[in-house]
């Protein structure tokens, strides 16, 4: 492939645009962190619906593509440019890349630390069943039946859908990079860009924007539903509501953007602001009652509270 020519690479230098872009790669950082934290140090991931987290890792795949895409010709100019400039000129790509990787560490820590007591389930045969296999030497023993029938450990349907989610977005995102990597390294770098590429991008900003307004729905109806905060972090939606509102205009303000880059972030920080509300009353509602997160109560000894949620099974 030839180099591009000077005159089609960026040559100012957006100083405001630099700071407010590294401000929001950090404040990308600070605020996934309490969400992170929240989950390891409470060993659950109980209150997230697996819904929200496969759209929102969807989403947030395809708008990392999106601008992937769009951006191609500025990944050209790095080789006539400095690294600081290069580095400089794609740090709307590093914004979208990060938030991606930062919502997929929430999705792998849901998988980890993913509860046992709703991660196994005891199957017990049917009465039926049981009266079929030891009816005929029923009055030949004092043993109950139910003892005798096959009790069996198994997973639960929530836990085998979290899986299931979980090779979903994998698939989701291996597909569709490997597609966009090909027709880049294939067709020509042009301004606009191949056709191809922009039926491409458009499908995956719009398709982006559609997951992103349907990510916040499970998780609002599940939380408002629980009427529990669980595992989500309020210090994490507390900076990340009105930190949306810059990642979108740093978005909009970048050269080689369009709407379809940063509508998806856009409806995400809506819905996210719908979420906090909700969890913020829940979380006055629990201290009325005088329990936790997770619906224990607040007073009771910790091996009381646990009593309920106790592994079916020991060991990992």
């Amino acid at each position: 492939m030839s180099s591009p020519l000077p005159t089609e690479c960026p040559a100012t230098h957006d100083v405001p645009t630099l700071v407010l872009s590294l401000i929001l790669c950090t404040g990308l950082i600070i605020s996934y962190l309490p969400q992170h934290l929240r989950i390891v140090n409470a060993k659950s991931s109980e209150g997230f619906s697996p819904w929200f987290l496969l759209l929102g890792a969807t989403s947030s795949a395809s708008g990392m593509l999106n601008l992937l895409i769009v951006q191609w010709p500025l990944f050209q100019c790095c080789r006539i440019l400095s690294a600081g400039r290069c580095f400089e000129s794609l740090l709307g790509f590093y914004q979208v890349t990060l938030q991606w990787l930062l919502f997929t560490i929430i999705l792998v820590l849901y998988l980890a630390y993913f509860p046992k007591h709703l991660k196994y389930q005891r199957v017990m045969p049917l009465s039926s069943d049981i009266d079929q296999t030891y009816g005929s030497t029923a009055e030949n023993t004092e043993e109950p039946l139910v003892s005798r029938s096959r009790v069996t450990v198994s997973t639960t349907p929530e836990w085998r859908l979290a899986i299931t989610l979980g090779i979903v977005v994998f698939v989701h995102l291996s597909l569709l990079f490997l597609l966009s990597i090909s027709l880049l390294l294939t067709l020509p770098t042009t301004v606009p860009p191949h056709p191809f590429l922009r039926y491409l991008a458009t499908f995956l900003g719009i398709s982006g924007t559609v997951l992103a307004v349907l990510q916040y729905a499970p998780q609002i109806h599940r939380t408002y539903y629980t009427k529990l905060v669980g595992a989500l972090s309020l210090g994490t939606m507390v900076i990340q509501v009105p930190g949306s509102v810059l990642f979108v205009l740093s978005l909009v303000f970048r050269p080689g953007t369009n709407w379809t880059s940063w509508l998806a972030y856009a409806v995400t920080g809506g819905m996210q602001g719908a979420l906090l509300v909700i969890c913020v009353l829940w979380k006055r509602r629990q201290k009325r009652l005088g329990i936790d997160d997770f619906g224990h109560p607040l007073n009771s000894p910790p091996s009381l509270a646990n009593e309920e949620h106790r592994p079916l099974v020991n060991g990992d």
